[in-house]
């Protein structure tokens, strides 16, 4: 092989080297930035909790206008429950836009969280088992999206870290392209989780 020709070769392979590593490097920014995206969470400070639909609806938050909001404030209206059904009732049917609270939903609610009230507060900043799930104030929530969180045009599942439990759980909400609104279409989040401390007698 004449000087040219190794000259050639050796030109060819450090070019195939540094386009592998372009390509290696182009393809590691896409992943970290999918995977960024797929792990984007949105947090709210709340410094009290709506007690009726009025003070819902006086919240920023109420506009609707992305999934995340909408998440929020159905754990707020939730914590209200065990107060005033009526009140979340009414708080729900806001948030669930141009659908309503069925009587199978009701059930559905009393059976998770009658004698539960900590499960919605243990979604809250600053809750644990051993403070009885009492969050510190002013409440703030984060909610959370994964990889296929957005799959579906005009639906999404959102996610809400309990500190009860040791997976994310789920909340499905329903856009409506025409007001570009997010309302709540099944509340997947309250599946049972750790009781209080104070609450075990095994603790």
């Amino acid at each position: 092989m004449g000087f040219l020709d190794s000259l050639k070769n050796q030109l060819t392979s450090q070019v195939k080297r540094e386009i592998n590593k372009a390509g290696n490097q182009a393809a590691n920014s896409v992943a970290k930035a999918v995977k960024q995206a797929s792990n984007h969470k949105e947090t709210f400070t709340f410094q009290e909790l709506p007690k009726n639909l009025e003070e819902l609806k006086a919240l920023p938050e109420a506009s609707l206008d992305n999934a995340y909001k909408t998440t929020a404030l159905c754990v707020l209206a939730l914590c209200q429950y065990e107060t005033d059904e009526a009140a979340t009732i009414e708080m729900l049917n806001f948030l669930k836009g141009p659908e309503t609270v069925s009587e199978a939903e009701k059930t559905f609610l009393r059976d998770r969280l009658k004698g539960k009230g900590y499960k919605t507060l243990s979604f809250f900043k600053g809750a644990t088992t051993q403070n009885n799930y009492q969050p510190t104030k002013p409440y703030s929530i984060t909610v959370s999206e994964n990889p296929y969180s957005f799959n579906e045009e005009n639906w999404a599942t959102l996610y809400l870290t309990s500190a009860g439990a040791d997976t994310p759980r789920p909340v499905k909400l329903r856009k409506k392209p025409s007001t570009g609104q997010w309302f709540i279409n099944d509340i997947q989040c309250l599946s049972d989780i750790r009781i209080p401390t104070e609450q075990d007698k095994w603790a």
